[in-house]
C-alpha cells in the first residue's frame, strides 16, 4: 500500500501490518502532524536477518540514530549486512529504518535521501556530518 508522508509516496507492504489501512494511515498522519512519535500496530516480523534488523530498528528511541556499525556490532553482524537488511525491511516509516545511518552521513533509504533527512529533521535527530 501506499502511504503519503511530507509530499511524498512511500510504499509499504500493507500485509506484515496486522490492522486495517485506515488505521495504518491515521498513524502516520499523526506521526506527520507531530502527535506520535511511535507506531502502535502490530508488526509480523520476518523469521530472520531481516526481521532481527526490524526489531533493533524499533528499539531506536524518535529523535536517536545509530550507526549501521552499532547495530552491526549488537547483533554480531557486519555493517552492510544490516544495511541491506534495512533496504529489505517491508513497513518503513512504521519499523523506524531511517533511524539507522552512516557514521558520517546518511547514506541510502528506500525513499530517498531527502525523505530520510526529513524524517530525521522532523524527529529532532542530528544528520551525521552536519553541524
Amino acid at each position: 500500500m501506499r502511504i503519503q508522508l511530507f509530499g511524498r509516496e512511500q510504499e509499504i507492504d500493507g500485509s506484515a501490518i496486522d490492522a486495517e489501512p485506515a488505521v495504518i494511515r491515521d498513524q502516520v498522519r499523526e506521526y506527520e502532524a507531530g502527535e506520535r512519535t511511535a507506531f502502535d500496530l502490530e508488526i509480523a516480523f520476518p523469521d530472520d536477518f531481516t526481521g532481527t534488523v526490524m526489531r533493533a530498528m524499533t528499539a531506536i528511541p524518535a529523535g536517536e540514530t545509530r550507526t549501521y556499525g552499532e547495530i552491526a556490532s549488537a547483533l554480531d553482524s557486519a555493517p552492510i549486512a544490516v544495511g541491506q537488511a534495512c533496504g529489505r525491511n517491508p513497513v518503513p516509516v512504521i519499523v523506524p529504518c531511517h533511524r539507522i545511518v552512516g557514521a558520517d552521513s546518511l547514506t541510502g533509504y528506500a525513499g530517498g535521501l531527502a525523505l530520510k533527512r526529513r524524517l530525521l529533521e522532523h524527529e529532532g535527530a542530528a544528520i551525521p556530518g552536519e553541524p
